[in-house]
């Protein structure tokens, strides 16, 4: 991987249900630095991708359920903010007032990602359906438009246990690997790396983040030019088992199921 890139965040306007993303950020890259090149590693806004999918949900569709109520009240929610919440969630195993902390797809987060940041008035953004599938399908698009090979990744803002502020997390990934292993090479002082695997796309996500935003910039989406990662049919970000986690597994055995 090379030891510099450039970042480009890219000025889509407002994205709306229905609207072809991948014709967004082609149009956007080619004002704002010369379209897309070979081996350009493109970020997307996790509620961009849903809003472009249609995957927004109005509130006044949803009717709580006791049990949404209940965890409403515990955690001071919007009752039917809980019940989607719940509906998105593989797993609820506790929160905090204003969240409810969710298993969902292999991670741990708030909410199940669901989120009324830029989503219209009175709605609400799940998580797109199948990330990976949303970057593999923009991936083409602008593969077969542009003439290169190009990485995508789904980013979501997360934060992380016991630190204040939130980063970039990948969520969906394709072209480029996720995860990049390195043990079996040498520190500073010869002894060999055992253990160390580098969470490449979550860090490209907090690269981009730094100028997409999260107010209201219209700057979803960003390309990460230069890092000369391999190419290829790469698919998925890489998760792991709750019980391998070292946050998880420590409390893994007084978690309270609901």
């Amino acid at each position: 991987m090379n030891a510099s890139f450039e970042v480009f965040g890219l000025s889509t306007g407002v994205i709306h249900s229905g609207d072809a993303i991948a014709d967004r950020v082609i149009d956007a890259a080619e004002k704002t630095c010369g379209g897309f090149l070979e081996g350009d590693v493109l970020v997307l806004a996790e509620t961009a991708v849903a809003t472009s999918e249609g995957n927004v949900i109005r509130l006044d569709s949803i009717t709580p359920s006791p049990r949404a109520q209940e965890m409403a009240e515990r955690y001071h929610l919007d009752p039917r903010t809980a019940e989607i919440v719940i509906r998105e969630s593989d797993e609820v195993v506790g929160g905090i007032p204003g969240f409810l902390l969710c298993m969902k797809g292999g991670t741990l987060l708030p909410n199940a990602g669901v989120d009324a940041s830029n989503a219209p008035l009175g709605c609400v953004t799940p998580l797109p359906a199948d990330p990976d599938q949303s970057a593999l399908a923009i991936k083409a698009v602008i593969e077969a438009r542009a003439g290169v090979r190009v990485g995508v990744i789904v980013a979501d803002s997360r934060t992380h246990a016991m630190r204040l502020g939130s980063s970039g997390v990948a969520i969906g990934s394709a072209g480029i690997p996720s995860v990049i292993d390195d043990r079996g090479r040498s520190d500073l002082f010869g002894r060999e790396l055992e253990v160390t695997k580098r969470a490449v796309a979550d860090n490209i996500a907090s690269a981009a983040e730094l100028v997409m935003g999260e107010a209201d910039e219209c700057t979803p989406a960003a390309i990460i030019r230069g890092l000369g990662l391999p190419l290829g049919d790469h698919l998925g970000v890489e998760t792991i088992d709750a019980t391998e986690c070292l946050f998880m597994g420590a409390f893994a055995k007084n978690r309270k199921e609901w």
